[in-house]
């Protein structure tokens, strides 16, 4: 073994110092992208690396939330063996950047002008004390609804719905149909993508930010409130026995494959259907969750650097920083990923009916300040939070609180 490494060693010399530099340099990079639309979109960062000669080295935890992901980063961080990069989100990246662990990328930023082409919402997760330490690669948006075609002709559903009422309407035709009405995950994290969907159609941007963002006591304990619940409890009433458990991408696989009408979840899901080989307005239908048009709840995938002690894994790790943010690699990944670019100035192009709808909705809410934070992404509030709000939110729509109870355990996870 160390003969071999002597070998390797002298080899490098040989051949000189710049290809002692292109054999050391490599990437370590964590993260939770397993499904087959999101390992696809992220081998496009890979390929493009290798080509500029840096070795790809992955760490998948699996987990679609990332709470997995985030424990095994803790892990290695506290070893003192950090990656060179993890995915991340929201908070938890401003959470990280308090650690005083992660790589300053400013310098990076200004040269390639970071601060003129992402949206400001996203800034905020992206900098910490002014600097720049994550670079984000999307922005996935989560008030999506994703509809199999042939199921709802079949169901006699033959617009998009609009209103509540209209997709309630819908909804129960499809169910009557024969087949499953709302492809849904019982997982904590769905439960709350589902949850902020419908506090947004019923009270509207004011009172999402004040509930979600403002953690507003009184608005929280409100009427519209208990109106949010109540329909949540009408959609427990739309989704099978055997959604317990379920993993989002199996839930949008019941839509790909006609045994289910609706999912109710993230742009992410599209990567599924592009997976399959399906196409919008074709096989699927695309379109915000009625009641939510011209609001866009956000959440971004970021990259965050750790320091690194060797020169050529810096080296390595701001080639990675780069490739990110290159507007060519955002909209191949995007593409494929069924995000939008985090990046603005990226043509529509090569996007599909969804991607392009996508990238204008992103546009317009970032200029009318209706781009918001997803809560039940990270990007409303810290995770603390958060994970009292999922607590309440899944009891309830498991049936073990009322909803007048679940209102008021509601207010009391936002105020302890």
């Amino acid at each position: 073994m160390n003969t071999s490494r002597f070998a390797i060693a002298a080899l490098c010399l040989a051949m000189g110092s710049g290809a002692a530099i292109a054999q050391q340099q490599s990437v370590e990079v964590l993260h939770w992208w397993t499904s087959g639309g999101e390992a696809g979109a992220l081998n496009v960062l890979k390929g493009n690396l290798e080509k500029q000669g840096v070795k790809w080295n992955d760490m998948p935890v699996a987990g679609g939330s990332g709470e997995a992901a985030m424990t095994a980063l803790r892990a290695r961080v506290t070893s003192g063996n950090p990656p060179t990069a993890s995915q991340m989100l929201g908070f938890d990246i401003l959470d990280w950047g308090k650690q005083g662990v992660v790589a300053d990328l400013n310098a990076l930023a200004q040269k390639g002008g970071w601060d003129k082409v992402v949206p400001p919402a996203l800034q905020k997760f992206s900098k910490f004390n002014g600097k720049w330490i994550a670079a984000p690669v999307n922005i996935h948006s989560t008030n999506w609804v994703w509809a199999n075609q042939a199921v709802l002709a079949k169901a006699g559903v033959t617009a998009e719905p609009k209103t509540w009422d209209e997709f309630i309407a819908a909804a129960e035709k499809v169910q009557k149909a024969g087949f499953v009405a709302i492809a849904h995950g019982g997982q904590p994290w769905q439960d709350a993508t589902l949850f902020e969907s419908v506090a947004l159609s019923t009270g509207g941007i004011d009172y999402y930010r004040k509930v979600f963002i403002e953690l507003d006591g009184k608005i929280i304990a409100s009427p519209t409130t208990e109106k949010v619940f109540q329909r949540m409890s009408q959609l427990r009433k739309l989704v099978d026995k055997d959604f317990s458990g379920r993993d989002w991408n199996v839930a949008s696989g019941m839509v790909i494959g006609g045994k289910a009408g609706f999912q109710v979840m993230g742009d992410w899901a599209k990567g599924e259907f592009v997976n399959a080989k399906q196409t919008p307005g074709k096989d699927f239908a695309c379109f915000r969750f009625p009641g939510t048009q011209g609001v866009v709840t956000f959440n971004t995938d970021q990259f965050v650097m750790f320091k690194m002690k060797d020169a050529d894994k810096e080296a390595a790790q701001q080639k990675l920083a780069a490739a990110i943010m290159e507007p060519g690699f955002q909209s191949a990944f995007n593409v494929v990923k069924g995000s939008a670019p985090a990046r603005t100035d990226v043509s529509d192009t090569a996007f599909d009916a969804c991607g392009k709808k996508a990238i204008k909705d992103v546009a317009e809410a970032s200029q009318g300040n209706t781009l918001v934070g997803s809560m039940a992404h990270g990007h409303a509030v810290p995770a603390s939070i958060k994970n009292a709000f999922y607590d309440v939110i899944t009891r309830h729509f498991n049936g073990q609180l009322d909803d007048k109870k679940a209102v008021a355990a509601l207010a009391s996870a936002a105020k302890n």
